[in-house]
C-alpha cells in the first residue's frame, strides 16, 4: 500500500495553531548539536524520542531498530500513562519484534511501522480509530486494558547517510494547548522527518564508533591469546589479567570504607582501564621467544643450569686433584683422603641438586631457599672458583 493510496497518510498534512516558529527551529538545532556529542546509545535514543516529543507535543513515543529484517522494539515512553520502557534508566523491554515480512514472503503492509520501514515514506494518521488501512487491533487491546486513545500516529523512518532505513521513529497522540489530542500537522512532520534524519546519522556514527571499538578490542583479544599461546609457562596469563584487574576495580568503586571510599569509575573510565589491561602484554609480540618461553629462572636462549653443572664438575674435577696430590705425599693416608674426596662429591652433588630444584617453579623463592643459594656461592668463591650463581 502506497502512501498516496491511504486517504490518512498526509504526504502534504496542513499547519495548525501550533505553527513553524522560530522557537521550534532553534530547539531543533541545539538538539542536533547535543545529538552529535552523546556517546552512549541507550542515552542517545531517549535524547532522540524525547527530542520528538518536545517539539510535537506528543504524548507518547516508540523507536524501533531494524535487526535482520524485523524491527525490534528499543525504547517506549509514555507521559500520561508513566511507561518507561528501554533506554537509559528505563524499565526491561520484552516486546516481541516486528518483522517487515510475512511467513509467505510477502511484505508486511499491515502494520504501520512495518509499512514506513518498507516504503521509506512518513506516514501520518489524523485518527487510528477511523482508518481501516493497517491493522490497531494490538493497539485498540492495549488502549481498552489502560484505559487509554491512541488516536494521532505519525511514523517516521531513519535513514542513515545511504538512504538506508535502520529504523523507525514514531509518534502518538499530538496534543494541542488545553491538552486535547490533535493530528501531527505539517510544521510537526517536517520538524521530526528533520530530527529523525539527524539522529539517524549520529546513531550510524556511533554503531561504526562502537563496532571500531569492538574490532580494536577482538584484535588485542587475539594477540593475547596468540602470545598465551606463544608459551605453555605463561598460557592465561594475558586473559587472566584484565578479569583481575576489572574484579580489583569493582571492589574499589564499592568500598565504603577506608581511603578508597571516595573513589568511583565512570563508564568511560572503566572501558579504558579494561582495554590497558588487555593491552598490558602486548609488547611481548616483539620478545624473543626464548625470553617468552622461559622455562626455568636462568633460561636465556638455553638453560644456563647448564653452565653451573659444568661449573660443578670443574669443582669436582679440583677436589680429584686434590687428593691425587694429597696421595703422593709421604705418609698420607689415602683412605682418609678417599673418604674426604668422596665426602665433597656428596656435598657438591647436594648443592648442584638444590640448585636445579630452585631453578624451576614460580617466582616465589622463600628466605631459607635464598640464603643457601648466597651460600653455595660464598662456598664456591672459597675454593678459589668465584661465579655468579
Amino acid at each position: 500500500m502506497s502512501e498516496s493510496s491511504n486517504p490518512n497518510s498526509q504526504s502534504n498534512p496542513q499547519p495548525n495553531a501550533k505553527g513553524l516558529s522560530l522557537d521550534r527551529l532553534e530547539r531543533l538545532v541545539a538538539i542536533g548539536i547535543e545529538l552529535s556529542s552523546q556517546r552512549d546509545l541507550d542515552a542517545l535514543l531517549n535524547q532522540i524520542l524525547e527530542a520528538a516529543q518536545v517539539l510535537t507535543n506528543a504524548d507518547g513515543g516508540t523507536i524501533y531498530l531494524m535487526r535482520q529484517k524485523q524491527l525490534e522494539f528499543a525504547i517506549i515512553r509514555n507521559n500520561t500513562l508513566g511507561i518507561r520502557l528501554g533506554g537509559r534508566g528505563g524499565d526491561t523491554l520484552a516486546h516481541n519484534p516486528i518483522p517487515l515480512y510475512l511467513p509467505d514472503g510477502s511484505p508486511n503492509r499491515s502494520t504501520i511501522s512495518a509499512s514506513a520501514a518498507l516504503s521509506g515514506n512518513t506516514i501520518n494518521i489524523a485518527d487510528a480509530y477511523a482508518t481501516t488501512d493497517f491493522d490497531f487491533s494490538g493497539t485498540r487491546r492495549f488502549d481498552a486494558l489502560n484505559g487509554y486513545q491512541s488516536r494521532s500516529f505519525l511514523t517516521v523512518p531513519m535513514k542513515d547517510h545511504e538512504a538506508n532505513v535502520i529504523g523507525v521513529l514514531q509518534l502518538i497522540n499530538a496534543k494541542n494547548a488545553v491538552g486535547d489530542i490533535v493530528s501531527f500537522d505539517r510544521d510537526d512532520q517536517y520538524l521530526v522527518e528533520s530530527l529523525a534524519s539527524q539522529a539517524a546519522v549520529v546513531m550510524t556514527n556511533r554503531q561504526l564508533i562502537e563496532r571500531l571499538e569492538e574490532l580494536f578490542v577482538a584484535f588485542i583479544k587475539l594477540i593475547s591469546n596468540a602470545l598465551d599461546e606463544k608459551s605453555p609457562y605463561t598460557h592465561g596469563h594475558c586473559m587472566r589479567v584484565p578479569e583481575i584487574t576489572m574484579l580489583l576495580a569493582d571492589a574499589v568503586s564499592q568500598a565504603e570504607y577506608g581511603p578508597l571510599r571516595d573513589f568511583r569509575m565512570t563508564a568511560k573510565d572503566r572501558h579504558e582501564l579494561e582495554i590497558a589491561a588487555l593491552m598490558h602484554d602486548c609488547g611481548k609480540i616483539t620478545t624473543p621467544v626464548h625470553v617468552v618461553d622461559k622455562s626455568t629462572k636462568l633460561e636465556t636462549i638455553f638453560d644456563r643450569i647448564q653452565l653451573l653443572d659444568a661449573r660443578f664438575e670443574v669443582l669436582k674435577r679440583d677436589a680429584h686433584i686434590h687428593m691425587l696430590q694429597a696421595c703422593l705425599d709421604a705418609g698420607a693416608d689415602r683412605a682418609a683422603l678417599q673418604a674426604g674426596y668422596a665426602a665433597a662429591c656428596e656435598e657438591l652433588d647436594a648443592a648442584r641438586d638444590f640448585l636445579r630444584q630452585a631453578n624451576i617453579g614460580g617466582e616465589y623463592m622463600s628466605p631459607e631457599m635464598q640464603a643457601r643459594v648466597r651460600e653455595i656461592g660464598r662456598a664456591s668463591c672459597r675454593e678459589r672458583v668465584c661465579y655468579d650463581v
